[in-house]
């Protein structure tokens, strides 16, 4: 099977916003006084900077603006909460 590059730069897009979603889930799941807050910050980190990654290939390939602009903008937003909730963190232990 060939790939095409606009199906690997769609695929690429939807693999984008489904780290903002991932990052969702995890933002309900991992609640609560027991939640390991430095794990979840990494996870936000690591999977916002993949998405990010992945919007800007998705549109190297595709040339997809709408798919760059909602995986860049989401995955922006998670990455400024990682840092906003890790400046509390911060803030909190002093």
């Amino acid at each position: 099977m060939v790939l095409d590059k606009k199906i690997v730069g769609d695929i690429s897009g939807v693999i984008s916003i489904l780290s903002v979603i991932i990052s969702i889930i995890i933002f309900y799941v991992e609640r609560g006084p027991n939640a390991a807050i430095y794990f979840i910050i990494n996870i936000y980190d690591v999977l916002s900077i993949l998405g990010i990654l992945f919007a800007i290939f998705s549109w190297l390939m595709s040339k997809r603006l709408l798919l760059l602009i909602f995986g860049l903008l989401g995955n922006v937003l998670v990455l400024a909460a990682a840092f906003l909730l890790l400046l509390a963190m911060g803030i909190s232990e002093t």
